[in-house]
């Protein structure tokens, strides 16, 4: 039997929060200023999509999901279906202040209110193959960081069996590690030590492959002029060039420097109230990873851009801190690089204020 609701909403636009987890979704519908239907069903796209259809055939729907470690797969999906589908970055949903209730059927109805207020952020969506290309880059990440574990778990084991007698405290080098390989040791710790350098060994020829494609990457056509543009810079080497270009796309779709600066969390957070200003540190809001290529780009780059360099010390002297300094230079360059890539011109040695 059909419900009274089903007329009503017949031809109507209805405003859909979903929140997701890893099995399950809960799902708010909005149209007209109210509720209209609750749901909560596995976290599978046929179901959504059967429910979609059956209950809401003449509707134009939109939808809202944050977004999270599911990426953009459903986005894609919902579009192909024609859904007016929107990611929203998390940390821009808003809420009332008095709120302290926090459970997925909340953030469901409150996506789904802020998606019929317009009161939302929408995520740039990268289309598929940049997301396919960029978890290259990504995977790099997530091997580097198994290598660092491995090589701290060897030193670990050297510390715990007493074996660090005449190795460095400080940062080793590569003969550091050749030395504990050549060590005689009972049998016992020699599988033991074998197997961390197996591991350290196979981890570091997935990398070396992984650095083969991003190099490859950087010629094909979509990005080699983006890449070629960035490796212009002082202190952008072809890898931060290929991986910053993976990671934004195309410059054009931030209005400002600013905003891309506030994008990548390089701009001051402030709390401001009449006639009083106060303005702290960075927001850090976006990958912490992508600030930190910034960062180590910015410390090669005093050495070879005196107007960088300037700027290093114009910040250093205002506030005594070199990390505030440090930070203001990489936002310089990030700056810089939205606006010369728009224009399509390299970058030229202390030329650009």
């Amino acid at each position: 039997m059909k419900k009274i609701q089903d007329f009503v909403l017949r031809g109507k636009d209805i405003f859909i929060g979903l929140e997701d987890s890893k099995r399950s979704w809960k799902v708010c519908v909005r149209s007209e200023g109210m509720i209209v239907h609750e749901t909560s069903m596995p976290a599978d796209y046929e179901v959504l999509r059967k429910y979609l259809k059956q209950k809401y055939p003449t509707c134009r729907a939109s939808l809202m999901y944050e977004a999270g470690f599911g990426g953009f797969w459903l986005h894609n999906l919902l579009v192909a279906d024609g859904v007016d589908c929107i990611v929203t970055p998390a940390h821009t949903v808003t809420e009332e202040k008095v709120n302290t209730v926090k459970t997925d059927r909340v953030d469901a109805r409150r996506l789904a209110k802020n998606l019929e207020n317009g009161d939302y952020k929408r995520c740039q969506v990268p289309d598929k193959k940049r997301r396919e290309d960029r978890q290259i880059s990504r995977t790099l990440n997530q091997m580097q960081r198994e290598i660092t574990s491995t090589k701290n778990r060897i030193r670990k084991f050297l510390d715990y069996h007493g074996l660090n007698q005449g190795f460095a405290a400080g940062e080793w080098k590569k003969s550091d590690y050749q030395r504990v390989k050549d060590l005689k040791l009972s049998h016992s710790l020699q599988v033991s030590l074998d197997a961390y350098f197996r591991i350290l060994e196979a981890l570091e020829a997935i990398k070396k492959d992984l650095l083969l494609e991003l190099k490859a990457l950087c010629r094909k056509e979509r990005y080699r002029q983006s890449v070629e543009i960035k490796q212009s810079f002082p202190g952008v080497g072809w890898l931060s060039a290929i991986r910053l270009t993976l990671e934004w796309g195309k410059m054009t779709r931030f209005g400002s420097g600013k905003k891309l600066a506030s994008f990548v969390g390089l701009a001051s957070r402030e709390h401001s109230s009449g006639e009083q200003v106060h303005r702290g540190r960075i927001t850090a809001q976006g990958s912490g990873i992508v600030r930190a290529w910034l960062i180590q780009c910015a410390w090669r780059a005093l050495s070879l851009d005196p107007v960088l360099f300037a700027k290093f010390q114009a910040v250093w002297r205002n506030s005594g801190s070199k990390k505030k300094a440090i930070v203001a230079v990489a936002r310089k360059l990030v700056v810089r690089m939205r606006a010369l890539e728009i224009v399509q011109q390299p970058y030229y040695l202390g030329v650009m204020e």
